[in-house]
């Protein structure tokens, strides 16, 4: 009976590398055991930790899988409930979402949700990352949030240490005017920084290094499929002819192949100019 008992952990182990997350009743009908049974070795299994076992539940029974297949409880979202299922589509969406930030539902749904939203400590503050983003994924987002904040102090700091000659409140409007509007950009600057970063992580383009960061522009050293390249991006929706040579300049400066990102598509003058250049052998001159 013991070596029986062996042979059917065996075989339900077996089903689970073949389907992936499988409720008792499915266990059932593969082994021809009753449900009763077969919920009493998906247990055995769960207590000797060959197997996990789900929050979520589909009807009232859990869903068992193997380690490493908790990707595959994804294709059970639609069994979570309302405000849960709210909850997991946004995580899913923005990756991590900050405890504090989020309206009270949808912080409760979150600890509801144990197999997709795992709980993480920033700065003492709680965190949740979805179950497919990885803890070396969270970490460069925010070591990037962090170089930027500094960029943008430092940037603040300038302003708030620049001498003030005249002490008239005319020159001291002008003054408080011109920080206020330095801090608008710098925040500005902060939206285009993650609008391309989320646009690069949607297009699994690893982000190597930051080259440069302005109000106009952003130069990165990305990684895309095994080669190093060197991106610009414009804040802008229409670039010109000097915004691509100076791009093509820091490219050559770096020797690294390079691409240009805007906020809207080129002139139909520079995308025609680009496509002739691409065809140019060279520009000779007659003597």
């Amino acid at each position: 009976m013991a070596q029986d008992a062996a042979q059917i952990k065996e075989k339900i182990v077996s089903i689970l590398k073949l389907k992936g997350p499988v409720i008792p009743i499915q266990i059932a009908h593969e082994t021809d055991l009753s449900i009763l049974f077969a919920s009493a070795f998906l247990s055995e299994l769960f207590g000797e930790k060959r197997i996990k076992m789900s929050t979520m539940r589909i009807g009232s029974s859990p869903l068992y899988f193997l380690p490493g297949q908790e990707p595959s409880l994804e294709k059970f979202s639609s069994h979570l409930k309302s405000k849960e299922k709210d909850a997991y589509l946004l995580l899913k969406e923005k990756k991590y979402l900050k405890d504090s930030e989020l309206e009270p539902a949808i912080r409760v749904a979150l600890r509801a949700i144990k197999d997709f939203a795992i709980p993480f400590k920033n700065n003492e503050e709680i965190y949740w990352r979805f179950l497919t983003t990885s803890e070396e994924e969270i970490k460069n987002i925010f070591e990037e949030k962090q170089r930027l904040k500094e960029e943008i102090k430092e940037n603040e700091e300038v302003l708030e240490i620049a001498p003030v000659l005249h002490k008239e409140k005319k020159a001291s409007k002008r003054f408080k005017e011109k920080t206020k509007r330095k801090k608008k950009e710098n925040r500005q600057d902060g939206k285009f920084f993650e609008r391309i970063k989320s646009f690069l992580s949607e297009k699994a383009i690893e982000i190597i290094g930051i080259e440069s960061v302005n109000k106009d522009s952003l130069m990165f050293r990305i990684k895309e499929d095994g080669e190093e390249k060197l991106i610009v991006a414009y804040n802008k929706k229409r670039i010109t002819d000097s915004d691509i040579i100076n791009a093509y300049k820091k490219s050559k400066e770096m020797n690294l192949s390079y691409q240009i990102l805007s906020l809207g598509e080129p002139s139909k003058k520079l995308s025609s100019l680009v496509e002739a250049m691409k065809k140019l052998g060279e520009i000779g001159k007659i003597d």
